[in-house]
């Protein structure tokens, strides 16, 4: 729940309202997202995680995607280490949470080039875009083991095959 008196996720912005339809996905799947000051400066520009919540602060939010890989980190983390920083940032988390903010990208009907812009992933959002595109993913193989979703295989049923996901977020 935010904590500013004001609930800018329905401030439509410059954005076309993405900002608001990414808070309201983040939030219906259970993690928490709030409106707020970034001063420090962060890997994503104006988005930081405190405590297991993910703060946007929409005069430095550059990338609205970037929401969604935040959101990533903390979903593949099961719920008792969410509040601990340190369990965001393995390399085995970077590739999950990769293979999820493209899954969620499809499932809301983005282009995932919305995630994967120019100025991110130091300068491989290309090769990622073209591979998960081409069906040749990483983090997929750590979601299945979480599961979220099933890792896309010949003869398994199509249900609940990445980029579908079972569920969202980690118990």
């Amino acid at each position: 729940m935010s904590t500013d008196p004001i609930d800018r996720t329905e401030i439509p912005g410059p954005d076309g309202g993405l900002v608001s339809r990414l808070v309201a996905f983040v939030r219906s799947i259970g993690l928490s997202i709030r409106f707020g000051e970034v001063a420090h400066r962060t890997p994503l520009p104006g988005i930081d995680v405190v405590e297991g919540v993910i703060v946007v602060d929409r005069a430095r939010l550059r990338f609205p995607g970037d929401l969604l890989h935040e959101a990533g980190h903390l979903a593949v983390v099961e719920a008792s280490e969410r509040a601990r920083s340190e369990s965001l940032d393995s390399p085995g988390n970077e590739m999950a949470s990769i293979a999820w903010s493209y899954a969620a990208a499809l499932h809301l009907g983005l282009d995932p080039s919305i995630v994967f812009h120019e100025e991110g992933y130091r300068g491989d959002s290309p090769m990622i875009l073209e591979n998960f595109g081409s069906g040749r993913t990483f983090g997929v193989p750590l979601l299945a083991w979480y599961g979220l979703t099933v890792e896309p295989k010949h003869g398994e049923p199509r249900e609940g095959r990445y980029p579908a996901m079972l569920r969202w977020v980690r118990d």
